[in-house]
């Protein structure tokens, strides 16, 4: 006779059934054995007046049940949101706005307890909690400035000296668009140097430097500062272009440019864009720059050198008797023997020695502060990246490399990669009266 079940179900289906029942309460004990994943942003530490905090709590598995955010400052615990699911919710949100003031500045704590709708083992592991430690910061740092009156020159430099109130994430002056960055120094109590451009194309009426001082939090303040401007005329050149010119130099050039065009064409590309794209490159080498003052005394010109093009001539291009290109020549060129000898203008150390496009040949040897010498259309280099010259020793020699009609050396000052006036760096009574009587 067969056996039944208590219900007249054969007993092997009974069985059947209490496994599978067994099977599917293990699977709704054990489907989500993951605590909920909690992220509490930003990182941190420091936060300003306009930093907001987010919560972000996800449980992909059963979902969320509950959460409770709490800020925990001087010894007091404030529960910020708290929030309960009945439903489940895979994920929830919360912020945190400093800028409302329920938080004071100073330190203070973010803690966070989620709980999913799990059951596995019965409540304990759907359970997570995080905290992070930040510093409330709402006072922008004081600018405190040590230099008297700055004098400075349409194209020239400058150098700025001032304190600030606390460590600065960023500082500097600020001219118009342009950024000149300050460098904190080893002795005083949060001291910087800052050396600074009037650019050429900034007559006085436009020129308003403002000295800027960002925090740790991201807190801004800027003030201005007493200085004079002087306006200076700059002279008008033209150049005047040939085919035969265009077939002695734009073979140098190619891989750079594009093989289309004519000869023109091509020379327009060198002139106008690889020229944007070299300046680009002069502009983040004036970042890599020592944060102290490495050079002294004035700085050393080519031995027996005539001026020829000067510093921030404004340049026609003729071609054909007809005006092609406009362009600004920003430094000086300086011709003497056939493959002379380059000195260092002063103390520093090489940052560049390779081929840079219209400059053809350069070295560019750093100063500090930003200020940096640039060494152009050499015939050969004699220093390395890495390596320390002193004033006078030989960098290379002159040539005919890049966009030279000529043997001569192309020689820049620039501070954090703004072109200035190279003549004031060959005045002891200029860099007395303007940079060391500051430092004084």
């Amino acid at each position: 006779m067969k056996k039944e079940g208590s219900k007249g179900f054969p007993a092997a289906l009974t069985a059947v059934i209490v496994v599978l029942a067994l099977a599917a309460g293990g699977f709704m004990l054990f489907k989500d054995t993951d605590p909920p994943v909690i992220a509490i942003t930003p990182d941190g530490p420091d936060l300003g007046r306009e930093a907001k905090i987010t919560v972000t709590i996800e449980d992909p598995g059963s979902g969320l049940k509950s959460i409770e955010v709490a800020v925990v400052q001087k010894g007091k615990r404030t529960v910020f949101a708290e929030r309960a699911f009945p439903g489940g919710s895979m994920r929830a949100e919360e912020t945190i706005d400093l800028a409302k003031g329920e938080i004071a500045e100073g330190e203070f704590s973010i803690e966070v307890t989620a709980r999913d709708a799990s059951i596995y083992p019965f409540g304990a592991a759907g359970m997570s909690t995080a905290h992070k430690d930040y510093v409330f910061d709402a006072t922008p740092p004081r600018i405190f400035v040590q230099s008297h009156t700055v004098n400075l020159n349409q194209g020239g430099s400058g150098l700025m000296v001032f304190t600030l109130s606390e460590p600065a994430a960023s500082a500097g002056i600020r001219v118009g668009e342009r950024f000149f960055p300050a460098y904190l120094q080893p002795e005083g109590e949060n001291l910087y140097h800052c050396m600074f451009a009037m650019p050429w194309d900034t007559p006085p009426a436009a020129f308003r430097p403002l000295i800027e001082a960002t925090d740790r939090a991201g807190n801004t303040a800027s003030r201005a500062f007493s200085y004079h401007a002087n306006p200076r005329q700059f002279r008008k050149d033209r150049i005047n272009l040939s085919d035969s010119f265009f077939e002695s130099t734009i073979p140098e050039f190619q891989g750079l440019i594009p093989i289309t065009g004519s000869l023109l064409d091509q020379y327009l590309f060198i002139n106008r864009e690889l020229r944007k794209q070299n300046r680009d490159t002069l502009m983040e080498l004036g970042l890599q720059t020592a944060p102290t003052m490495l050079w002294s005394d004035t700085f050393a010109r080519l031995p027996n050198a005539a001026n020829r093009a000067r510093f921030a001539d404004a340049r026609d291009y003729y071609y054909q008797g007809k005006i092609v290109d406009h362009q600004t020549h920003m430094g000086l060129d300086l011709a003497s023997l056939k493959n002379a000898a380059v000195p260092a203008g002063n103390h520093g150390t090489v940052v560049f020695a390779d081929f840079l496009g219209i400059y053809g040949n350069v070295v560019v040897i750093d100063h500090g502060l930003g200020l940096q010498s640039i060494y152009a259309h050499l015939n050969s280099m004699e220093v390395t990246v890495g390596q320390a010259v002193s004033k006078g020793d030989i960098v290379g020699h002159t040539g005919i490399t890049g966009l030279a009609g000529g043997d001569h050396l192309h020689y820049e000052i620039n501070i954090s990669g703004v072109p200035v006036q190279p003549i004031e760096w060959w005045d002891d009574n200029w860099i007395r009266n303007n940079i060391t009587s500051k430092l004084e």
